[in-house]
């Protein structure tokens, strides 16, 4: 940053997505999300929303098709990435300058779509059982294309649910004791990037691993033949002999929770006995590992336990983990406890993504914002994986929102070009550049010239 006022004697930057666009940073706010253009330029090099759009069946007849689908997708995804969840946004966004842009085509020279016709887009023409079915494909198909970019070795899936308050009359709101509130209660699936694979909202009372095939099956196909080293993890309301199987027969290892009973506490009885002595004054843990077959399994499995005495504490912790790996017992427990990533992830979702608020009182058109706010949350993680300069790599999702997101930034319109004169204050501008730098990488090679 050359100046506090946010003004730099450095060119312009360019954006591949659209030429007529410069970027200088000489900013009074006027948009407040100028960084939007990153995830938009992000978005572009990927060939995400394009290809999302093409997924989509347009419902619309006549002369009423004003904003092409892919438009009123991005509108409805960058819109929740900045903070705007509610339909009601779009009155005021439709003619931001930077939403404008983003949306593209029509929207460039006249403006964004209005609240009325995203009301529409979401309640109605994505609510349509295709649309629906097609929104939930999406976070997989991105991913798809993001490791097309950057191969991982491994993959490993953490599933989790969590709540979702409602209020009123909204359809599938009950209540759930665990939470104690009255809720749905989504189910989330997450790969070890932190991007979401797939979703799915459901009734506030059912099980926490109801509905856990329809989730989980799809993106176990699409890894069936991608990778040889593939791990599940899950907390021990998915300890299910049907989830293990299915698992085993994908060749997918495993570690999740096993509620404890009395059968396997006895199998571990002589960690259980309070250690001779003084008691330490720091933590002891114990680790065994032993086959162990339950009355509704089909065959014993190997389970892991994990025993910790606690200064102060009159009786042991105790944890048993089901598992087919074949690692010591602590690396297996170390394993294990990764999976509280996930649950930060979901944090990250209601925080920065807001994805709790689902105020529709049809459970469909809540079905459809939650898929939307899916999409929005792996856009901003994308970024954030693959853009990140290593300075900032530790971003949060909301970090990410209020620093890069929200930047003022004043336009002024030329014959051939628009610039945004953008505030040099939380991001600089060779920070900005960096960003700019690593999406350009992610873009395929042209093809090579014919040869005569």
């Amino acid at each position: 940053m050359t100046d506090p006022t946010g003004e730099s004697a450095d060119g312009a930057l360019r954006l591949d997505f659209d030429r007529r666009l410069m970027l200088r940073f000489r900013g009074a706010a006027i948009t407040s999300d100028a960084g939007l253009l990153a995830f938009r330029e992000l978005d572009d090099a990927l060939g995400l929303t394009a290809a999302a759009g093409a997924a989509l069946a347009d419902a619309r007849t006549g002369r009423n098709g004003r904003h092409a689908l892919v438009g009123l997708l991005r509108q409805a995804v960058f819109g929740r990435l900045a903070g705007y969840e509610d339909v009601n946004d779009a009155e005021r966004l439709r003619r931001d300058p930077a939403m404008r842009w983003v949306v593209g085509d029509r929207a460039v020279r006249e403006a964004a779509a209005s609240a009325s016709q995203m009301g529409r887009f979401e309640t109605e023409w994505l609510t349509r059982p295709e649309n629906l079915a097609a929104l939930a494909d999406l976070p997989g198909r991105w991913i798809d294309t993001v490791h097309g970019r950057r191969p991982p070795r491994i993959v490993v899936l953490d599933m989790d649910s969590s709540e979702s308050p409602t209020h009123g009359e909204q359809e599938g709101s009950a209540w759930n004791g665990h939470f104690g509130c009255t809720c749905y209660h989504p189910l989330f699936l997450f790969n070890q990037f932190g991007d979401l694979e797939h979703c799915a909202l459901r009734p506030g009372n059912v099980h926490s691993a109801d509905g856990w095939r329809a989730v989980l099956e799809p993106v176990v196909a699409r890894y069936r033949h991608a990778m040889k080293r593939r791990y599940f993890r899950g907390d021990a309301a998915f300890a299910n002999p049907e989830i293990y199987a299915f698992l085993e027969a994908e060749g997918f290892q495993y570690t999740i929770r096993l509620p404890a009973n009395a059968v396997l506490q006895a199998s571990i009885g002589w960690l259980l006995r309070r250690p001779v002595g003084r008691p330490p004054h720091e933590v002891r843990r114990y680790h065994a590992s032993f086959r162990y077959r339950a009355g509704s399994w089909n065959k014993a499995r190997r389970v892991v336990a994990k025993v910790e005495w606690h200064p102060g504490e009159l009786y042991p912790r105790v944890g048993f983990i089901v598992t087919n790996m074949t690692r010591p017992a602590e690396r297996v427990v170390a394993f294990y406890n990764r999976r509280g990533t996930a649950e930060q992830h979901i944090k990250e979702g209601k925080g920065a993504i807001a994805w709790t608020r689902l105020s529709c009182r049809r459970f469909a058109a809540d079905a459809v914002r939650l898929q939307l706010h899916a999409l929005a949350y792996n856009l901003g993680n994308f970024l954030r994986t693959l853009a990140l300069p290593a300075e900032v790599a530790q971003w949060s999702m909301t970090t990410l929102r209020e620093r890069l997101v929200k930047i003022g930034a004043r336009i002024v319109r030329h014959a051939r070009s628009v610039t945004f004169q953008m505030a040099e204050v939380a991001v600089s501008r060779n920070l900005f550049q960096q960003i700019l730098a690593a999406i350009a990488a992610l873009r395929p090679s042209p093809p090579a010239p014919a040869r005569c």
